[in-house]
């Protein structure tokens, strides 16, 4: 059986659909709600190289001039800012071995299966 995390906002409507995804393909996955559990800088420098993509793809854009960053900052910036302010993060995020997929659109998170 596919082992499969998902970093996981159930507020988001985006986020519940990638859920319900992985439910109906009889997944349940470990889902950590990453605003009240936030991934460290390391956790993210580790997520970006499975996702292969830079900081700034990452982030959310109104959230985080709300925290003020922008994709002007270095890379080193935004991730620090990101993860002190976890809500400018994009989500949902799975991750399962070394796959990682942003579920944007939520369909996205099946590629790690």
């Amino acid at each position: 059986m596919t082992t499969v995390t998902l970093y996981h906002n159930p507020r988001c409507r985006t986020s519940r659909a990638a859920l319900e995804l992985l439910r109906k393909r009889g997944i349940e996955p470990t889902i950590i709600e990453y605003l009240n559990t936030p991934p460290t800088a390391p956790e993210l420098k580790r997520i970006l190289k499975m996702l292969d993509i830079p900081a700034k793809e990452l982030l959310r854009v109104k959230e985080g001039k709300a925290a003020g960053l922008s994709k002007d900052m270095t890379e080193a910036q935004l991730i620090a800012g990101m993860a002190k302010h976890p809500i400018a993060i994009e989500r949902p995020i799975a991750i399962s071995g070394k796959k990682a997929a942003l579920g944007r659109p939520a369909e996205k998170v099946l590629d790690v299966l």
